[in-house]
């Protein structure tokens, strides 16, 4: 007899055996040991607010119960922040997850989206992921192509068009006005998600206000970035009403943890600890400015808590940054076209940017054969 196993579908087969990304962690167990600053992934290494930390302790022995799967404390902490009705916000696993469920509800097998070339790999993953096809615009003058990307909205009659502000991974940003005439500009059957991890480093002028009535919008935001919570994975979305209660439909309804609600709570009550943070991540970025610029590379300006820094083009920007794994300093860069001539450093303690400041000479030393 014959034996045969479950089959993939057709879909699943044809995907490639790849992932976004190839974490630190993942590299540390290949290289046998650690990474000594741990400056790639865009985390925030300063770290949540004591009082989060305290929370949790707290709440550690109810880890036996489940979660709310509602999610209602947490919810109504959001609604009193962001002045917005509870209908108009979801809560999900990270941005990351959120995308994935915007793009179950509003693409079709075999639909265009709308994208940006070198922009956020997750999104593409998610796309692929659910049989559709990813239309990429080449950024101009190291940010998002707004008018590109509208025309290619036209174009395609694409159901979403994806943009991050600011932009990782070259730190970019587009003013709120900007945003507002892009968003007026839509096919009012696109979706417009609007990626604002990083909007709590960015200049106020550059963060369009919350207007959950428009029905094509979904404004998506984390906990994981200037809250210093990547480890919880906690993401949430602010749009209209009717789009908020489609995600009821296909969302894990389990899957916010107790402990991330009870985290999450904390670190939105503590806004002050949040500027402390912002004014760390600002000095970051000055700091690894100008170790870049001793080094012979070109800072780009940045509104989140990394630095692009041009280290003149691709190849040389690749053996840069496997010169600096090689000296266990962990950083990531764009590997698009046009994009792919920097290497992406996080913001992080002074320890650790006082070690890539010694390692970074050597490392541009090796990079260039000498």
């Amino acid at each position: 007899m014959t034996e045969t196993s479950p089959k993939l579908t057709r879909l699943a087969q044809s995907l490639p055996a790849t992932v976004p990304f190839v974490g630190p962690e993942t590299q540390e167990r290949n290289r046998g040991h650690v990474f000594r600053a741990r400056l790639g992934a865009n985390e925030n290494s300063f770290g949540p607010s004591p009082n989060v930390v305290a929370a949790m302790a707290e709440a550690a022995p109810q880890m036996w119960k489940y979660c709310d799967p509602e999610s209602h404390d947490l919810k109504q902490a959001l609604c009193a922040h962001l002045g917005v009705p509870a209908g108009n916000i979801t809560i999900g696993e990270g941005i990351d997850g959120l995308l994935g469920l915007t793009v179950r509800l509003f693409m079709e097998a075999g639909q265009p989206v709308v994208t940006s070339q070198g922009a956020y790999p997750t999104f593409n993953f998610h796309i692929a992921g659910f049989g559709g096809r990813a239309v990429a615009v080449p950024y101009r003058d190291d940010r998002e192509d707004l008018d590109g990307l509208l025309a290619a909205v036209r174009e395609e009659n694409a159901p979403i068009v994806y943009l991050s502000n600011p932009d990782n991974p070259m730190g970019s940003w587009w003013e709120a006005d900007e945003l507002e005439r892009f968003a007026a500009a839509l096919p009012t059957s696109t979706m417009f998600v609007l990626d604002e991890a990083y909007g709590e480093f960015a200049p106020a002028s550059a963060i369009p206000a919350l207007d959950p009535s428009r029905r094509n919008v979904l404004r998506m935001r984390t906990f994981s970035k200037a809250y210093g919570l990547a480890g919880m994975r906690c993401g949430y979305a602010i749009g209209h009403e009717d789009t908020i209660a489609a995600f009821e439909k296909v969302r894990n309804h389990y899957g916010m943890s107790l402990m991330t609600q009870i985290a999450a709570r904390a670190a939105l009550a503590d806004q002050a600890y949040l500027v402390e943070t912002c004014a760390k991540v600002a000095r970051a970025r000055d700091e690894i400015s100008r170790i870049g610029r001793e080094n012979g590379l070109t800072p780009l300006p940045s509104a989140t808590n990394f630095v692009a820094l041009d280290a003149g083009d691709g190849a040389f920007a690749l053996k840069l940054m496997n010169a600096l794994l090689d000296r266990d300093v962990f950083v990531r860069k764009p590997m698009a076209p046009g994009l792919d001539r920097c290497i992406r450093v996080s913001a992080g303690p002074d320890e650790e940017l006082a070690i890539f400041a010694a390692e970074l000479p050597g490392a541009v030393a090796q990079a260039r054969g000498n």
